[in-house]
């Protein structure tokens, strides 16, 4: 299956360390050899790149690894390919217009009857499951909030009862933000870390490489990396439950949705 990553923080922050690592399981250490996008939020915009080649060999992937793009919101993915062809228009993370704001989405999984969704406002291009799953899921945000609920809350709880739905027919783990929040939704793999003061170092599992991130923030910086397993071996990832929707502001957890089931 193919496998995510994810970042909020509290200030403009780039995700070189991480990614370097993240892009070694694309055809290296791991097998998700079909594609891989990453997509930032930068003030006042949005920045996507989307390759259908190994990350592992990309010349884009290693571009982005010595280009430090700051971003507050990150959305990463490698994809290998289960449902679909290879190619750019099946290579995440894919992304729609609600409200006037880009929302970008990555899905780690495997859906199952997924052709039954109905589809409303939004419409694929490409032939993946996961792409019709955002169109189904967008369309229904859109019908329950023509514009932005006053209350935030409303929508989060929405947003869980759509991913509980999706996680019905089969595998489905999430990463979705609108700029401002990161939603992570778990069906059967995500764990995550937040590192704050005091900062220390991380050993990659992927790629000889540690950082010593005292050197490279502030005693206010908040970072919080979202992976489908963890990135380095030296630190405390907590795992995520099934059924679990966290949303995510500036590096910090603001709301916790759990399964009924």
């Amino acid at each position: 299956m193919c496998e995510l990553l994810g970042m909020s923080a509290n200030v403009p922050t780039d995700i070189c360390f991480s990614f370097a690592g993240f892009l070694h399981r694309g055809g290296g250490t791991g097998p998700h050899r079909d594609g891989w996008g990453i997509a930032f939020y930068e003030e006042g915009g949005y920045r996507e790149f989307r390759d259908p080649h190994p990350s592992v060999d990309s010349p884009i992937a290693r571009l982005i690894c010595d280009y430090p793009i700051k971003s507050r919101v990150v959305i990463s993915h490698i994809r290998q390919a289960n449902v679909g062809s290879i190619g750019l228009a099946n290579t995440h993370p894919f992304t729609r217009e609600m409200w006037g704001r880009p929302w970008c989405y990555a899905h780690n999984g495997q859906l199952s009857d997924w052709q039954s969704l109905p589809l409303g406002f939004y419409t694929p291009v490409g032939t993946t499951d996961s792409e019709h799953a955002f169109c189904w899921l967008m369309s229904e945000l859109r019908t329950a909030f023509p514009t932005p609920p006053e209350a935030p809350a409303s929508l989060w709880h929405t947003l869980h009862g759509l991913c509980e739905q999706l996680r019905g027919l089969g595998v489905f783990n999430l990463l979705l933000s609108d700029g401002t929040y990161l939603y992570t939704y778990c069906s059967t793999k995500l764990a995550h870390i937040t590192r704050a003061a005091p900062f220390g170092e991380a050993e990659l599992s992927d790629a000889e490489l540690t950082v010593n991130f005292a050197e490279h923030t502030t005693p206010n910086d908040v970072v919080s990396v979202i992976a489908t397993e963890p990135l380095t071996h030296n630190e405390q990832w907590q795992r995520m439950q099934p059924g679990e929707l966290l949303v995510w502001r500036d590096g910090r957890i603001q709301a916790r949705c759990l399964s009924q089931a």
